[in-house]
């Protein structure tokens, strides 16, 4: 049920979006209050992981397979960002 109500909201949101696509005003202010719900939500997700003494005993372990899984996904996304504007965005006058 839940994925439903996210991918209605995400549906909503692109038709809103649409709408206002022209409004300048508009476009800052949406991109100004999710750069600020970004902020929240990894403030929140901070607290929730300083409250988990799990995590906290384990961090050690834990960070170097984080550190791991994240330096794999940024490396993979720069390669895969890379293959798709070398292959459909590149023009033959850059090189």
């Amino acid at each position: 049920m839940t994925s439903y109500i996210v991918i209605a909201l995400f549906a909503t949101g692109i038709a809103i979006g649409w709408l206002f696509r022209d409004k300048d005003k508009t476009r800052k202010g949406v991109d100004t209050a999710v750069t600020w719900s970004v902020y929240l939500l990894l403030f929140l997700l901070g607290i929730s992981v300083g409250i988990n003494k799990e995590i906290v005993n384990n961090f050690s372990r834990i960070g170097y397979q984080a550190f791991w899984l994240t330096f794999g996904a940024v490396a993979g996304s720069v390669l895969i960002a890379w293959l798709v504007y070398h292959f459909f965005f590149k023009t033959d006058n850059e090189e």
